[in-house]
């Protein structure tokens, strides 16, 4: 199968799921900067979703740009991974709307692994089609970004349990973690 079907409903998938978190802000009434302060909760987890969505997008278009052939096991995966990420928008309402609560914090953070579990089912199966020795897989190696972030993202939600603002922080060190673009698979791909 072609990967271009795959790779535009996913790009339209993840634009929407942005565009779903930026209706969640909503103007406030009143024209000082004092008028913000009471949304900035709202502005950081919309912030924090944004990089998180914008990551997934990126490495979603390295990883498919290096595969060559998908198929139907792939197509579910993606949409697994496209089902995680739609909960985005809610998770992200909801933890800025309750001002970093307990429970939302939690959910937030089972989002989080849940989406990066179904990202490497994804990046599992293109290496499967692609072969051992397809440059994706050499690329991506033992992955230890990927694992690093499940464990830290499992460690935040336990955290959770105890102060929400320490989940909070694990979720920035991972985003902070993964915004430098992760250039393996530009670098294999490019020989």
């Amino acid at each position: 199968m072609k990967k271009g079907r795959l790779e535009a409903f996913s790009d339209g998938v993840i634009a929407i799921i942005i565009t779903i978190m930026v209706l969640e802000l909503h103007v406030p009434h009143g024209d000082t900067m004092r008028d913000l302060v009471p949304m900035l909760p709202v502005l950081l987890c919309y912030i924090l979703s944004f990089v998180n969505v914008g990551i997934y997008w990126n490495n979603h278009h390295h990883m498919l740009y290096a595969a060559e052939h998908i198929n139907g096991g792939i197509l579910w995966a993606n949409l697994h991974l496209l089902f995680w990420l739609s909960l985005m928008p809610f998770a992200t309402a909801w933890m800025g709307e309750n001002h970093f609560a307990q429970w939302p914090v939690i959910l937030y953070g089972i989002v989080l692994i849940m989406n990066g579990l179904a990202y490497v089912i994804l990046c599992r199966l293109l290496i499967k089609e692609a072969g051992a020795d397809s440059p994706l897989a050499i690329a991506l190696g033992r992955d230890w970004k990927g694992n690093l972030s499940t464990v830290i993202y499992a460690l935040a939600i336990g955290l959770a349990f105890v102060d929400p603002r320490l989940a909070l922080g694990l979720y920035v060190v991972v985003a902070v973690m993964w915004f430098i673009p992760d250039r393996r698979i530009e670098m294999k791909v490019r020989k």
